[in-house]
């Protein structure tokens, strides 16, 4: 069977639920996929490198409890982490995820595809003729984004690492140099600092620049704590020596040498060589939507996920999947798709109430607005700090509690805009947080929601403390 009502090219988690949301409404679908149905999260992104990162945070909860402390008597087995890391990666088979497409009734193809005209994929496999697939209703892009190389010299040629290879790594080099300061760089130090590696961070300005910088100020006492060299700066030149380190030299003279060397200074969209002339786009850009995934001006094409450009996150492109796939289906059936701002078909949280978990020691866990963001929207606002330490619950979960939380108010309606939280484990308080932004609940509401004690997540009535007090 070549005709589909629905084609998706690419089978990472985005392109997954794209198909299954469809298939669910009574649409046939096909995936179209070039390497390894789960795609970049599930085996060099979101699954291993929490693999790497968890050991280590699991090490240093200990040694900050008495009594746990004592217990633990040596470094972490890098062997077990790597062993942990392959079976959640399942060593790189995509054998239970192509088991669980067939179970849903979406069909594979493997190979490279191409938009070819209208609502048309050509799909290349690795072996064998091409095969011309035909969409009843919709083509759907799914494929994400890859690491970019900046265009230093000598850089390419000392084949440095990516994400990919930092990830999917068996041996622990003895020293690595990372370029960049965002998630990916500072994530890698973490994880690689506490296997023993010398990291060495090579940063333009400054760490997670879109976070509070409260938080990156944190992130990097973390870092420091932990060994890391931070060095300000722009790489001018990179290069493989005979023994086989790496040289990098920066502006201001000064070379740093490493084992290996990791970029993480950004990514672009895998939309190179897909065709995308024949729906009047050019190949290699990102892809523009509505708030439905729909590419303007094309009826029957959708880019969702990463490859779209909205928010580069696994969690917000699987929400954008799910409303992209009803939409297509209401749309197969000619049914009204309710654009209002709570309607499902529409992806509306990208706008203002995105949550980002940050696996560094300590954790930054924020959504929505940082306090920079709501003051240049122009929003009336109050900012609530608090010191995550002075909770009760703190004093039990570790002995030298460290961390921080900030709430972003909007005055003129009493909502919260944004918040972001900084400490151990802090991820696990973010749920709430969105919730409170996305359903606009008003703080007058927020009272009568009772944290448990002692937890951390008292923070939520110290906030409503400091509101009171201000509005008083």
């Amino acid at each position: 069977m070549d005709t589909y009502d629905l084609i998706v090219i690419g089978a990472g988690p985005v392109g997954e639920n794209v198909a299954d949301r469809a298939v669910q409404s009574g649409l046939s679908a096909v995936i179209v996929e070039s390497e390894l149905v789960g795609g970049e999260c599930s085996y060099w992104a979101c699954m291993p490198s929490k693999a790497l990162l968890r050991p280590g945070a699991a090490l240093r909860a200990a040694r900050d409890v008495d009594g746990a402390r004592q217990a633990v008597t040596g470094p972490l087995d890098a062997a077990g982490v790597f062993r942990r890391r392959d079976a959640l990666t399942h060593d790189w088979s995509d054998d239970g995820q192509v088991d669980w497409l067939r179970s849903t009734g979406i069909d594979l193809m493997r190979g490279q595809g191409r938009i070819s005209g209208e609502r048309e994929v050509t799909v290349a496999p690795a072996d064998g003729p091409a095969r011309v697939l035909h969409a009843r209703h919709a083509v759907a892009v799914c494929t994400g984004t890859r690491a970019t190389i900046p265009d230093i010299p000598g850089l390419r040629d000392a084949k440095p690492w990516t994400s990919r290879e930092a990830t999917s790594a068996h041996d622990v080099p003895e020293t690595l140099a990372i370029i960049g300061g965002g998630v990916v760089a500072c994530e890698m130090a973490t994880a690689y600092a506490a296997l023993g590696s010398r990291i060495t961070m090579i940063v333009r300005s400054g760490l997670l620049a879109r976070v509070e910088p409260f938080a990156a100020e944190a992130v990097r006492d973390g870092l420091i704590r932990a060994g890391v060299d931070i060095r300000t700066g722009n790489t001018v030149s990179a290069r493989r020596d005979p023994d086989g380190t790496v040289t990098l030299t920066l502006d201001d003279g000064s070379t740093v040498r490493a084992s290996e060397v990791l970029v993480a200074t950004g990514r672009a969209p895998r939309t190179d060589d897909l065709g995308l002339d024949a729906a009047g786009l050019t190949d290699g850009d990102w892809l523009e939507v509505d708030d439905t995934m729909r590419v303007p001006g094309v009826d029957w094409l959708y880019a969702v996920g990463d490859v779209n450009h909205r928010a580069l996150l696994t969690h917000q492109g699987k929400y954008q999947a799910r409303a992209a796939g009803d939409v297509i289906a209401a749309r197969a059936k000619d049914e009204r798709v309710d654009a209002a701002p709570w309607g499902r078909h529409v992806a509306t949280a990208d706008h203002n109430a995105v949550p980002q978990v940050v696996f560094t020691d300590p954790e930054v866990a924020a959504v929505g607005m940082t306090e920079a963001d709501a003051r240049a929207a122009g929003r009336s606002i109050h900012v609530l700090d608090y010191d995550l330490a002075s909770v009760a619950g703190a004093a039990t979960q570790a002995d030298h509690y460290r961390g921080q939380a900030r709430a972003i108010v909007d005055t003129e309606r009493e909502v919260l805009l944004g918040a972001t939280f900084v400490g151990p484990d802090v991820g696990e308080l973010l749920h709430a947080a969105t919730i409170a932004i996305v359903g606009e609940v008003p703080l007058s509401r927020l009272w009568h929601a009772v944290p448990a004690y002692p937890t951390i997540s008292e923070v939520w009535l110290r906030w409503l403390e400091q509101a009171g007090r201000q509005t008083a």
